[in-house]
């Protein structure tokens, strides 16, 4: 009987290929012989001898000690491409809820509870303050073109917007995923000048870190959008929070809170929705 600690929520469907007469999968199996996680992260975790391979339910593997696994000859694999669809279309939730001020309207509406009748009229009075713009003809900037970039792309297009685009690292077959029409730029500086929204599709590494920061905010374009479906620590927070401040950035869209990114009517903080 193979053992398989789960240290997050795994989908049930893995019973249809980890048969129960085979396999024992838990959160409380002892000398699992392979983890299975999500975001729980792994840098303290003591492993023990029995360890053989950690599976991660996601693209990202900043979670997980690659040099101790290495050393202890623990395999890691992710599942890249896998949850794809799902954080594109909240992406493009993303989209259409900073273009419009979705959020910010609905919360006021809640608001109008109580007053009867005159919730017309006020409603009516009100709406303009929530005034936003389509997203048709606005210029959307993806930085990182892989399964999830290549997707939002696609599908802003599809919506009527102009998209470019950026990956150094761009394959012959993510390339050939791409509609022909989506201009692929070498330069990224040209893509932030360019773009009335911009979102972020790159993996967490040391040199992306902070890559988001008040040296790029100062290319972009004034009043732009920035959205992070990726990882929380991409953007130069304090930078972030400045750019919204002095009007640099109108929005900021973030599937990943934290403390300081909470109660500002310019962020709009989703609760970790996109996978």
């Amino acid at each position: 009987m193979h053992k398989v600690l789960t240290l997050n929520a795994i989908s049930p469907v893995i019973h249809d290929y980890l048969k129960s007469d085979a396999y024992e999968i838990s959160d409380d199996v002892a000398n699992p012989e392979a983890i299975l996680v999500r975001s729980a992260k792994l840098h303290d975790y003591d492993m023990p001898e029995s360890l053989l391979c950690i599976g991660r339910a996601g693209a990202g593997v900043n979670n997980i000690p690659l040099d101790k696994c290495a050393e202890q000859g623990v395999v890691v694999f992710n599942t890249p491409g896998a949850n794809a669809n799902g954080v594109k279309e909240l992406v493009l939730c993303g989209l259409l809820m900073s273009g419009r001020r979705v959020v910010q309207g609905i919360n006021w509406a809640k608001g109008l509870q109580g007053e009867g009748d005159a919730v017309k009229g006020m409603v009516e009075k009100g709406k303009k303050q929530f005034a936003g713009s389509e997203i048709g003809g606005k210029t959307l900037g993806v930085v990182g073109l892989g399964a999830i970039g290549a997707m939002v792309a696609n599908a802003a297009e599809a919506l009527g917007m102009k998209v470019m685009g950026y990956d150094p690292y761009l394959s012959e077959a993510a390339a050939k995923r791409l509609s022909p029409t989506i201009q692929v730029v070498d330069d990224l500086d040209a893509l932030y000048g360019a773009s009335d929204y911009v979102s972020i599709h790159v993996p967490l590494l040391d040199s992306t870190r902070h890559s988001f920061n008040a040296d790029v905010f100062a290319k972009m374009k004034d009043d732009a959008v920035l959205l992070n479906f990726s990882r929380n620590e991409l953007v130069d927070n304090k930078a972030m929070l400045e750019a919204l401040e002095s009007g640099k950035l109108r929005q900021y869209v973030i599937d990943f809170p934290t403390e300081e990114l909470l109660g500002n009517d310019k962020i709009i903080a989703i609760p970790h929705l996109g996978a």
